[in-house]
C-alpha cells in the first residue's frame, strides 16, 4: 500500500478502469495439486511456529511440519520518509509490539523502501522519557535489526515488504528509471543475508501492489510480473534457501481488472516457478469503499456475491489446493454499512480459527497505524487506543501465537504469567513516584516486572515495588506493570494507576514548532510537526498556528485536532500528549491537498 492520500487518487483512478468485470474464471479449469492438507491436532497447537517455514498443497508448515496460519497486521513507515515505523514519535517499540501481541496477532507485514539501503537516518523516532532508548544512533536498517530482534524474543513473525523502490511513491513496476532491475535484486539479496538463521524472518514479499501495464504471463521481460518474481524468488533463495517468497498479483488479466496486486487469476495458466520447491506463497490484496468504488458492491446481490469474487481472482488458489493465500492487505474506515457487510463478508471467507484451525487463509490486516488515509488502523490516533470494533471483527481469524525466546522461533515454554493486579501508589516525592502490586503466578516462575510509565517502559524489578526517579514536580504520571518469565512470555498490562509529584514545579512554560513535509505526490502531501517545550515547567496543552500561502486544505490529522477556517490552520494537542516536560518533545502529523505547499510560518502557544 503506497502512504496513504495516494491510495484514494489511485483507488479512484482504478475503479474506471475495472467498470466492466466479466464471467467469473471456471474453477475446474486449474487442475488441484494432489496433496492434502494437513488437520492440525491439539497437540501441535500448543507450539506451532519452530524452525523455518515451507508449504504443502495449500498450507504453511512450520519446521515440525505442523500447520501454521498468519494471522497479523501491516506496520508501515520504513517505506517512506521516516525511514523507520510510524508512531514511534509517540511510543516505545517494544511497547508498541507487546501490544501486538496481547491482542492476538502473530505476524507482522514490515514494509520498506530501497531508499533504507542508502545508510538512511531515521526520523519520527521520539527518546524522552526513556522512550527508543536503544534505538538512539542506529541507520535505519540497524532499527529494522532491533524490531526483528524483539519480534523473535516475544514470538511475532515477520514478513519483508519491498513496498516501494524510493520513499517518494508507490510504482507500477518492480523497478523505475532510478531504481532499477539490479538494485532490486541486490537489495532483496542483502535482506536475505542479513537475517540468515534468523527464523523470526519466514519470508520476503518481492514486490508491493504490481499494477497496469504490469501483466501476468504475457513474456515481455520489461512487464511480465510473473517472470520478474521467479527473477527476484530465486535471487533470494539464492543466499537464503529458507525464506518463503510471497508474490502478489498485478492488477488486470486478460482484460479482467482487479484491486492492483489483488490478481491472481493468471496463476491458472501462468504459475510461478522457483528454484526451490515448497517456498512459494501467493497474495492477495482486497478492500472495500473507503479506498475506492469497485463494481461488485454496487451488485443488488452485495454481500451474497464476493466470494464469488475472491474465488475468480485468489481464492480458487486456496480452495484447490493448488498454494497457500496470504491476504496482505485488506482494511477499511467501517464508516459505511456496505465496508461492514465487506469485512464481516471476508473475514467468514477467510474461515474462522476455531473450526478450521491453521487449514484456512494467511492474512496481515492494513494497518496497525491509525494514519492510514483511507483505512485507519486498529489504533486509533493517539497511538494508543484500540479501535475495538474494528479489532472485533478479527477476532474469529485470529491464530495462536508462535513460540518466543530468540532466532529459534518455536518450543519451550509459551504461557505467560498472569496479570498483575493490586498495583497502587504507596508514595510521592517532588521527583519520585513509589509503586507496589501482588505477585504473578506462572507455570514456570515470574522472572520480573516492567513497569511502565505511559507507553515507555520506566524500569524492571524482581520483587512486587519500584520507585521511578528523575521525575518533574507537579505533574500526572500514569503506570501499568506487566510480569515476564524466563522464556520471554509476558503478561496483559495491569489496571493503570495514577499519581501526581509534589510541589508546583515553578518556572514558566514556551514552545517552538518544527515542520518537516514527508511526502509530496503533488495532488497531496503529508507533513509532520515536533512540538518542543523551550520553557521550564511542563506545558498543560499547546496550539500550533499557521496560515497557507496557496489553496491548501487539511484532509486528516492525527495526534492532534485542528480548525481550519480559510487559509488559517489551528492545531491543538490530543488528550495524550499535551503535558510536553521541559526539553521534551511531542509531535503530530497531517495530510494534505493539493501539494507544493512549502513550508509556512508556524506560531506556537502553551497553556
Amino acid at each position: 500500500m503506497p502512504h496513504p492520500p495516494v491510495r484514494r487518487f489511485r483507488r479512484a483512478l482504478l475503479a474506471l478502469l475495472t467498470a466492466a468485470t466479466a464471467a467469473l474464471i471456471p474453477l475446474a479449469s486449474v487442475p488441484a495439486q494432489a496433496a492434502a492438507p494437513v488437520r492440525q491436532s491439539p497437540a501441535a497447537a500448543a507450539a506451532p511456529g519452530s524452525g523455518y517455514w515451507h508449504t504443502s498443497g495449500r498450507q504453511i508448515l512450520d519446521a515440525q511440519n505442523q500447520p501454521v496460519r498468519m494471522a497479523g497486521v501491516n506496520w508501515f513507515g520504513f517505506e517512506t520518509a521516516n525511514y523507520v515505523t510510524h508512531g514511534l514519535w509517540s511510543r516505545d517499540y517494544k511497547s508498541m509490539m507487546d501490544q501486538m501481541k496481547s491482542l492476538g496477532y502473530n505476524t507482522i507485514r514490515l514494509p520498506y523502501s530501497d531508499d533504507i539501503f542508502k545508510n538512511t537516518t531515521p526520523n519520527g523516532i521520539t527518546y524522552a522519557n526513556g522512550l527508543n532508548t536503544d534505538l538512539q544512533g542506529l541507520t535505519s536498517l540497524q532499527v529494522m535489526d532491533k524490531i526483528v530482534g524483539y519480534a523473535g524474543s516475544i514470538g511475532l513473525k515477520i514478513v519483508l515488504d519491498r513496498h516501494r523502490p524510493d520513499s517518494s511513491a508507490q510504482s507500477a513496476l518492480w523497478y523505475t528509471s532510478a531504481v532499477p532491475e539490479s538494485t532490486w535484486i541486490n537489495d532483496l539479496k542483502a535482506l536475505a543475508t542479513r537475517y540468515l538463521g534468523n527464523t523470526a524472518v519466514v519470508g520476503i514479499d518481492l514486490h508491493n501492489e504490481p499494477h497496469d501495464p504490469a501483466c501476468w504471463g504475457c513474456g515481455d521481460q520489461a512487464t511480465d510480473w510473473r517472470l520478474a518474481a521467479e527473477r527476484g524468488g530465486d535471487a533470494v533463495l539464492s543466499v537464503n534457501p529458507n525464506l518463503l517468497i510471497f508474490v502478489e498479483g498485478v492488477q488486470t488479466v486478460n482484460g479482467q481488472s482487479d484491486w492492483w496486486g489483488g490478481n491472481l487469476s493468471g496463476v491458472a495458466t501462468a504459475p510461478v516457478r522457483l528454484s526451490v520447491a515448497n517456498r512459494l506463497v501467493y497474495s492477495a490484496h482486497d478492500y472495500a469503499t473507503s479506498v475506492a468504488q469497485q463494481p461488485w458492491f454496487s451488485d443488488p446481490s452485495f454481500p451474497a456475491n464476493m466470494p464469488a469474487v475472491w474465488d475468480k481472482y485468489w481464492g480458487y488458489l486456496f480452495k484447490q489446493n493448488i498454494a497457500p493465500v496470504w491476504v496482505g492487505e485488506f482494511g477499511t474506515t467501517l464508516q459505511s454499512g456496505v465496508d461492514q457487510k465487506w469485512l464481516s463478508a471476508l473475514v467468514d471467507y477467510l474461515r474462522p480459527t476455531s473450526t478450521y484451525g491453521a487449514d484456512s487463509f494467511n492474512w496481515t490486516f492494513w494497518s496497525w497505524n491509525p494514519d492510514s488515509g483511507d483505512t485507519g488502523g486498529i489504533l486509533k490516533d493517539d497511538w494508543q487506543t484500540v479501535d475495538t470494533v474494528k479489532d472485533g471483527y478479527l477476532a474469529g481469524i485470529k491464530a495462536p501465537g508462535f513460540a518466543g525466546g530468540g532466532t529459534g522461533g518455536g518450543g519451550g515454554d509459551t504461557k505467560a504469567p498472569s496479570t498483575p493486579t493490586g498495583l497502587k501508589v504507596t508514595g510521592t516525592t517532588a521527583s519520585s513516584v513509589s509503586l507496589s502490586w501482588t505477585a504473578s503466578t506462572d507455570d514456570t516462575g515470574v522472572a520480573g516486572y516492567d513497569v511502565y510509565r505511559g507507553a515507555a517502559k520506566a524500569g524492571s524489578s524482581t520483587g512486587t515495588s519500584f520507585t521511578d526517579t528523575g521525575l518533574t514536580a507537579g505533574a500526572r504520571y500514569d503506570y501499568t506493570v506487566r510480569a515476564r518469565d524466563a522464556a520471554g512470555n509476558t503478561s496483559p498490562a495491569s489496571a493503570s494507576v495514577s499519581a501526581t509529584t509534589a510541589g508546583s514545579g515553578g518556572g514558566d512554560s514556551g514552545c517552538t514548532a518544527a515542520y518537516k513535509v514527508s511526502s509530496d505526490w503533488g495532488s497531496g502531501f503529508n507533513a509532520d510537526v515536533t512540538v518542543s517545550n523551550t520553557g521550564s515547567a511542563p506545558t498543560k496543552g499547546w496550539q500550533v498556528t499557521w496560515t497557507w500561502s496557496g489553496a491548501q486544505t487539511v484532509t486528516g490529522m492525527w495526534n492532534a485536532t485542528y480548525t481550519q477556517t480559510g487559509k488559517t490552520v489551528t492545531a491543538s494537542n490530543a488528550d495524550h500528549n499535551g503535558v510536553i516536560a521541559p526539553g521534551a518533545s511531542a509531535s503530530f502529523g497531517f495530510g494534505a491537498a493539493p501539494g507544493g505547499a512549502g513550508t509556512p510560518s508556524l506560531t506556537c502557544r502553551t497553556s
